[in-house]
């Protein structure tokens, strides 16, 4: 009897560590599979990126100029599948003026546009930086460059265009509580009504929508004073500033080139297609809106901003 129970003992305590071994190993497969989600996706996004500095890096060897890129695509965060819409903003201005400044005066730029536009203001820092730059300065848009982005390409000695890409008006947009608007529709709407049935608050938008477009008016002036389509300027003026079309309007290459000239040429570098799908590869709210690889000083080594 003795013996018996002894038995049921041992058995009894095989099963018992054969289960504790086997959920030990259950165990160990759960950790390693949350390691592995954790650390994958960083050595991806690690491995674009060393792709993507490759590519930049082969595109300033090709052109011998300083490659910055202004990129924004809308991104998904993939966990929840939120759509980020990404602009230009006052942090790609610094990044990009930072470009231009860190650039020696003797070498071109070509900056790769890709954006829906953005803040007005940093779009009018980057468009004059990259005026005064001394050496040849080249806007490359693979696929759009809007809004904002078309006001950087203004103050571009050449754009290049795919043949499908487009650039867009820059008639200024003012926002209230109901939405966004144009400044040209704003001015509009209050020139049809008495303005006894006008609120103060309209008034006050449609003065802001006026200030703004004189602003507009005066920026494109300025901008492309020197510029092959200078003596167009009245035509780009109210083709681009004036609210002739809807703030999204595609102005294709052909448009582009009958409105700023020469300048405007049809086919980019087949290296910046490959750079661009690194970019899209690179989803995520971390990927930078702005890159460049700083030319070093002579003698220098050459660092990845």
């Amino acid at each position: 009897m003795a013996q018996a129970v002894s038995e049921n003992v041992d058995i009894g305590t095989a099963i018992g560590e054969t289960v504790s071994f086997l959920w030990s190993i259950v165990s160990n497969i759960w950790i390693l599979l949350v390691i592995l989600l954790f650390i994958i996706p960083v050595l991806q996004r690690g491995a674009v990126n060393r792709a993507r500095v490759r590519m930049l890096t082969r595109i300033h060897r090709e052109r011998k100029s300083q490659v910055i890129t202004l990129i924004h695509r809308q991104e998904t965060i993939a966990f929840l599948g939120i759509p980020l819409s990404r602009y230009i903003d006052i942090d790609d201005s610094e990044e990009v003026l930072r470009a231009i400044r860190t650039t020696p005066s003797d070498v071109p730029i070509d900056l790769i546009v890709h954006t829906p536009g953005g803040i007005a203001l940093a779009a009018t820092q980057i468009a004059m930086a990259l005026k005064a730059h001394p050496a040849k300065k080249t806007v490359i848009i693979p696929h759009y460059a809007m809004s904002g982005g078309t006001m950087i390409a203004l103050a571009a000695d050449e754009i290049l265009m795919d043949p499908h890409a487009v650039i867009g008006p820059v008639d200024p947009q003012l926002a209230n509580k109901d939405g966004q608007f144009s400044a040209a529709a704003i001015m509009r709407a209050v020139e049809k009504k008495p303005v006894e049935r006008i609120s103060d608050t309209t008034l006050m938008l449609a003065d802001d929508a006026r200030k703004a477009q004189d602003q507009m008016i005066v920026f494109v002036r300025q901008i492309m004073k020197g510029h092959c389509g200078e003596g167009n300027i009245d035509t780009i003026i109210s083709e681009l500033v004036m609210g002739k079309y809807t703030h999204d309007y595609p102005i294709f290459p052909g448009r582009a080139r009958e409105l700023l000239g020469d300048c405007v040429k049809v086919g980019i570098p087949e290296s910046v297609y490959e750079l661009m799908e690194f970019y899209q590869m690179a989803m995520g709210a971390h990927r930078p809106g702005v890159e460049y690889i700083p030319v070093a000083p002579p003698g220098g080594p050459q660092q990845r901003r």
